[in-house]
């Protein structure tokens, strides 16, 4: 049964908010904006329809807080809510709480959230599948039992240790030797009760040179089941992407098409509905693929995908929500271009630390190929206590060639922001980096080419253009009037 949506409200801030408040004024779609007491001045605040105060700053008393949240669709007649990316999007308690107060949910449905964000469940439900799996053990209690499983299976360091129940880089410990091994599984086991609440861990092989792929799905209540093609995030630090592209240039059509459609089997032994990925780790020397994770949100690098096939994938959520069967056919959608995203996120690019405060000067990069997923404005304040994105950079271009250009052009021309520092300069020096260009790279990419990227980095701002306007005035004082002039 179809039921159309009137008012959603966005359980988010920032970027993912204002990327949804577009699909939904494009779709005559009414929006209600949730802030806590820091983000009063918003730019989602600001975009949306309506906006409801939910809290102090903590997340836990705002953005984390599902009674507040559902109080604030209650009082704003909103008949269905996103949760974006972050926060409660891939909390299947609240997506149940929404969906028993009445109000549609805009995601996956609440079993297969938690189905899936049990990253030992997901494992067992993708061998079912026949999806190909990391060679690993499950429930790990002691660094003796690794051990054995290690020396049965034949598997040798390095080993990464995960919490069951991670995402986001957090819980997650590389193990090197043996010696490290007892002192990495306190770590994980400690990161991950602060991050999840929950203790659990898992230890698979470690693939040295490995790259991210992920698949990006759709499916109907309907049982239509799509692929989107894939993206390649392989560009990471501290086990979070920085760098995103589509298609993969890791991949030939073969593998391509061996993907995409193991992705879609998986999908469908989940019984999945919405948009969500499928996330694999490749390993370049074997040419062979091994599962990962579903990620059952929109993710963040979903721009990408949309840019190469055209389509919006925020509205077909919309879509599959109001009950609609998905009016695309495999064979009709296309890659027509490739494209790129950087997260521009307000850290030191040198150290990764946050940078806090005030926006004093801002210039959005515009031209051909360029698309901006901003969550700021000129004068806005950088609070100190949520995620660090601000903008997400988009460039596309016939060829992947093409599309770096673009970036190039936009990151280093075009793209201003002072008042805080951004990581724009580890980007460029990236996308700049000869190996990046030939598609030469693994998960490792920054860590091993940290220093080099940072001697790349050309360092300018307001003062240097003060004393190239102070070295003029000079010359021309010195010299006196000039030709042109």
């Amino acid at each position: 049964m179809e039921k159309k949506i009137k008012r959603m409200l966005i359980a988010n801030r920032g970027v993912p908010a204002v990327r949804i408040m577009h699909t939904c004024r494009d779709r005559g779609v009414q929006t209600v904006g949730v802030y806590s007491t820091p983000d009063r001045l918003s730019s989602h605040v600001m975009m949306a329809d309506f906006a409801v105060h939910i809290g102090e700053a903590p997340p836990a008393e705002s953005y984390l807080n599902m009674d507040n949240l559902i109080q604030a669709a209650k009082d704003t007649r909103a008949d269905a809510i996103h949760p974006g990316w972050g926060f409660l999007a891939e909390n299947a308690e609240f997506a149940q709480r929404v969906m028993d107060e009445g109000i549609t949910w805009v995601g996956p449905q609440p079993k297969v959230i938690q189905q899936m964000g049990d990253k030992i469940e997901a494992k067992r439900i993708a061998q079912k599948a026949n999806v190909p799996t990391i060679p690993g053990i499950s429930k790990v209690e002691s660094a003796k039992q690794i051990r054995k499983w290690m020396k049965e299976d034949g598997v040798e360091y390095p080993i990464m240790i995960k919490a069951a129940a991670g995402g986001g880089g957090k819980g997650m410990v590389k193990v090197e030797k043996d010696s490290e091994l007892s002192l990495a599984l306190d770590q994980a086991r400690s990161e991950a009760k602060k991050a999840f609440g929950d203790d659990t861990l898992l230890a698979e092989k470690y693939i040295e040179r490995g790259r991210h792929i992920e698949v990006q799905i759709v499916a109907d209540q309907h049982g239509n089941v799509l692929h989107l093609f894939e993206r390649e995030c392989t560009l990471q630090r501290r086990n979070q992407k920085i760098i995103e592209e589509a298609p993969s240039p890791s991949l030939d059509e073969n593998l391509r098409h061996e993907i995409c459609y193991t992705a879609i089997r998986l999908m469908r032994e989940i019984g999945y509905t919405t948009a969500g990925t499928v996330e694999f780790i490749f390993d370049i020397a074997t040419k062979k693929f091994y599962f990962l994770e579903v990620n059952t949100r929109l993710q963040v690098e979903h721009g990408v995908t949309e840019l190469i096939t055209g389509l919006d994938i925020v509205g077909l959520m919309m879509d599959v929500a109001e009950g609609k069967p998905l009016e695309l056919v495999q064979e009709k959608i296309h890659m027509n271009r490739w494209a790129l995203e950087v997260r521009v996120n307000a850290e030191d690019p040198k150290t990764f630390s946050p940078s806090f405060g005030t926006i004093t000067r801002l210039q959005i990069p515009q031209g051909p190929g360029v698309r901006v997923a901003s969550g700021v404005y000129e004068g806005a304040d950088i609070p100190p206590y949520y995620d660090s994105l601000i903008m997400l950079l988009m460039t596309s271009g016939r060829t992947r060639e093409g599309a770096i250009k673009v970036m190039d052009r936009t990151l280093s021309k075009n793209f201003r922001v002072e008042g805080i520092k951004t990581l724009a300069p580890l980007l460029l020096s990236i996308i700049r980096h000869e190996a990046f260009k030939r598609g030469e790279f693994s998960t490792k990419f920054i860590e091993n080419h940290m220093d080099e990227l940072i001697s790349m980095f050309k360092e300018r701002d307001s003062q240097d253009e003060v004393l190239k306007i102070a070295k003029f005035v000079a010359e021309i004082t010195a010299l006196g009037p000039q030709e042109w002039m």
